[in-house]
């Protein structure tokens, strides 16, 4: 696959293309009170085509200049967003360094004692949480070998190890509730302010998870009572070998660890009250994650300097992804300049036109999963999609945070399967499991999850 950045400069020129080709027009928009605030809704009925040259001379043909223009235009375009993302990486990179959360899982193993199989149910849950509320992903590496070595010493596989990380986060982050490089950034760019349907996306995560954590727990039992059913069986033999079995768990938390934990929790209490309380966007939501970052860093004991280089570098860390969004906001602009948008609204929409709220989620979350496969950042989908996915709702007279859970679950739960989603193809590289046993383990539970990721996105059509 070529570099995600070339696909999406690629998608640009495709675009340009289009303009050329694809007849110009737009729909005439008035301000509504919607369920999520007072937005700008394109009037159904009202489609109609304009000549490619306006009568002021102005050409809505993209060529070379407007191609090349259009990655830096994508960022202008969405500016408020990159901050919002920049900071967050600053954010979570202070917590690492502090090294409270890994210590604190330790602490939690160390508890447990003879009541082994909880670990997994307790870890997925604390791994979903970490992917529903701040986007736990790439934080995943060192966690497999810690736990692959507590897995092989309670009789359990390496694919036990893999779904009680990687599936327990990915699952988590599909059904997000406050994660801000998901759920938060698309409803920004939607428009939609105070994350109208939290309570909804909560009872969502508690179902997902719980389906996911009876799986992988149900499964680690059969597997424990027959080693020899696992598909890693051979393979976990010499996995066993290689590892030594030993880990230091004499690690004690610190006074300061528990306080880094306190105000990350405090701190995203914070912002749940935020979102239903006061309706807090970007700017609200990037203020407060800032201020628990300063917070995390003094109580974990960094000094100035320290807090601010690893603020730093989060941000390096996190460039790549902005980048990405601001690339795919730079789609969207060649597409806005060469007014095609809405003729592209205008063809969804007529064939969605007769559909019942099913059939219309069912398509949002068809055409995310394609779209996955060629993006599979979750904030770079946003900016890509949502921009045509959101009025596309308003068009067919259904709530546009449909478009939003359908982003969320399609983009994960399609990761959860791809061979370019980096998070599953690195777990899986850790863990030594092939992309064929991971596909014939998790299968029927992808179908499961998938049946009910679209009832979730007809639901939250519908309310």
């Amino acid at each position: 696959m070529p570099h995600v950045l070339t696909l999406i400069f690629f998608l640009i020129v495709v675009v340009a293309v289009m303009t050329w080709v694809v007849p110009s027009g737009e729909f005439e928009r008035t301000m509504m009170q919607t369920s999520t605030g007072e937005r700008s809704v394109a009037v159904a009925g009202t489609y109609h085509t304009v000549e490619k040259v306006l009568d002021d001379g102005t050409d809505l043909r993209q060529g070379v200049w407007q191609v090349l223009m259009a990655p830096g235009r994508g960022i202008q375009s969405i500016i408020e967003v990159l901050a919002f993302v920049f900071i967050i990486g600053g954010v979570f990179q202070i917590m690492t360094r502090t090294n409270a959360l890994t210590i604190g899982i330790q602490k939690i193993v160390n508890k447990l004692g003879a009541k082994e199989i909880l670990i997994i149910p307790i870890l997925m849950a604390l791994f979903g949480l970490g992917g529903s509320t701040f986007g736990m992903s790439d934080e995943l590496v060192p966690f497999y070998l810690l736990i692959m070595t507590i897995m092989f010493a309670m009789g359990y596989d390496s694919m036990t190890t893999f779904m009680t990380v990687c599936l327990a986060a990915t699952v988590g982050y599909a059904a997000s509730t406050i994660n801000p490089f998901s759920v938060l950034i698309a409803q920004g760019v939607a428009g939609i302010q105070g994350n109208p349907q939290l309570i909804f996306r909560m009872v969502q995560w508690v179902i997902m998870m719980a389906i996911a954590i009876t799986f992988v727990t149900w499964r680690a039992l059969k597997i424990k009572k027959n080693p020899e059913k696992s598909i890693t069986y051979q393979d976990d033999l010499i996995k066993k070998q290689e590892m030594s079995a030993n880990i230091d768990f004499s690690q004690e938390m610190t006074l300061r660890q528990k306080l880094v934990v306190a105000i990350f929790v405090a701190g995203m209490v914070l912002v749940v009250v935020g979102l239903v309380k006061f309706g807090w966007y970007m700017n609200e939501l990037s203020a407060c994650f800032f201020g628990m970052g300063i917070l995390m860093g003094i109580a974990g004991g960094l000094n100035e300097k320290e807090i601010a280089e690893e603020f730093l570098n989060g941000v390096k860390d996190i460039a790549f992804a902005a980048m990405v969004i601001g690339f795919c906001s730079g789609i969207m602009v060649v597409a806005q300049e060469g007014m095609i948008i809405d003729t592209i609204l205008n063809a969804l929409s007529g064939l969605v036109a007769n559909s019942n709220n099913v059939m219309f989620a069912g398509v949002l979350y068809a055409v995310q999963s394609l779209l996955t496969l060629l993006v599979p950042s979750s904030s770079g989908l946003a900016a890509l999609s949502i921009p045509v996915m959101a009025p596309l709702c308003d068009l067919h007279g259904v709530n546009p945070e449909a478009a939003v859970t359908a982003l969320q679950y399609a983009n994960q739960l399609t990761n959860l399967m791809s061979p370019v989603a980096g998070t599953t193809v690195a777990g899986l590289a850790i863990c030594r499991i092939s992309f064929g046993q991971w596909w014939k383990t998790i299968w029927k539970l992808f179908l499961l999850l998938t049946v009910i990721a679209i009832i979730f996105c007809t639901i939250s059509a519908g309310m």
